[in-house]
């Protein structure tokens, strides 16, 4: 049994259809070799050199209000 309130959306067909079949119509373009480099390269490498900088830069272990945190 249906529910009575419910108004099926076409829109949200059409958006399933759309991201099942993307694979089959992808191009590499300027926008996403772009997003690739910056997805893949760029973030991961900006967060590996801040981690590698600031590691063991901090100590909280066993520390007060009144006491420095850096190492």
């Amino acid at each position: 049994m249906a529910h009575e309130n419910f108004k099926h959306d076409p829109a949200i067909d059409r958006f399933n259809a759309h991201r099942e079949s993307v694979y089959l119509k992808f191009r590499w373009t300027r926008t996403t070799v772009t997003t690739a480099v910056l997805g893949f390269i760029v973030v991961p490498g900006l967060l590996y050199y801040t981690a590698a900088k600031t590691n063991q830069r901090w100590n909280f272990n066993g520390k007060l209000k009144n006491e420095s945190l850096s190492a």
